[in-house]
């Protein structure tokens, strides 16, 4: 019961079911989280299989369930071809990336990624030992850094207006807890739809504080190094910005979405789409986890 409350995952067998996994196969957990698409992993190895999942968190970490079969590295998934390497592990079979957030981390007061958290602080870091924090962030970038960073990470409209209020109001005082944004921003926020654009807000902070962005484009452009032919590239995307990385990638082989060609018009993209759309939660699944209703799911089989 520990690891549902920490995080229930998205998509579970349907992401499962997207690696096509051989039981004595080499796989990949970018993301342990709670360990529940690492549990689901492992159950369906052999004693010769086995999985190396990541998370840069301590808390999920230790929290790890413990299996021959599985390996967790405390870590970033951006230094994922590093770390294979000191594992000596050349090349897997499937590689798994759910970059939703632990339930854990909005559900935790002291970690600042919510909203509804109002005496919480300004902190968002998934690894504590980072060095800026979402308070960091808002006391040291310009105004125009922070209108791009709501408008490119946020989707907000109004972002200019937010940026602009925030570079006011930390002129008078210093911006360190949740309140103290949120008494900031509210009047800019459409009441009609407070909680999209406050998770708006916090969503652009937290992308920024923990890299995400470089981080998936790190993975990705790794794991054409390290999957085997005929491995499997699954990822969970939560908002278009990373969907549309992952559709590019995926379709093309570079992140830009260039079109991938020979001289003669023949495709050279190394990958092979599943799924020409992504697989999303049922309704059923979205009425057993609210927070799964963002989820897009898309495979690639390397070739």
């Amino acid at each position: 019961m520990a690891d549902e409350v920490y995080h229930i995952p998205a998509l579970l067998e349907q992401s499962i079911e997207a690696l096509d996994i051989r039981p004595d196969g080499v796989y990949v957990d970018a993301t342990f989280g709670g360990g529940g698409h690492s549990r689901a992993i492992v159950d369906a190895l052999s004693s010769s299989g086995h999985l190396y999942a990541f998370d840069q968190d301590r808390d999920a970490v230790s929290r790890a369930f413990s299996d021959p079969r599985l390996t967790v590295i405390l870590g970033n998934f951006r230094f994922l071809s590093n770390f294979l390497r000191f594992y000596g592990v050349d090349a897997v079979d499937g590689i798994l990336a759910d970059l939703g957030v632990s339930f854990h981390h909005f559900d935790d007061p002291s970690r600042g990624f919510s909203f509804r958290w109002e005496d919480g602080p300004l902190d968002m870091r998934m690894n504590r030992n980072a060095r800026l924090s979402a308070a960091d962030i808002l006391m040291s970038r310009s105004e125009a850094e922070l209108a791009d960073m709501f408008y490119l990470l946020g989707e907000l409209k109004n972002a200019r207006r937010i940026a602009a209020a925030i570079v006011k109001a930390r002129a008078e005082a210093p911006l360190a807890t949740v309140q103290r944004l949120l008494s900031i921003v509210r009047p800019f926020i459409n009441p009609r739809q407070e909680k999209k654009e406050l998770a708006q807000v916090f969503q652009a902070l937290r992308i920024e504080v923990n890299g995400e962005i470089d981080a998936l484009k790190a993975l990705l452009t790794q794991s054409l190094r390290v999957l085997s032919p005929g491995a499997r590239l699954a990822v969970i995307t939560y908002h278009s910005l990373e969907d549309r990385l992952v559709k590019n990638f995926m379709k093309t082989g570079n992140l830009n979405g260039d079109p991938a060609v020979d001289f003669f018009g023949r495709s050279t993209a190394p990958f092979r789409l599943i799924n020409s759309r992504p697989i999303v939660p049922s309704p059923d699944e979205i009425d057993r986890n609210p927070r799964s209703r963002s989820a897009k799911l898309r495979v690639a089989v390397r070739l």
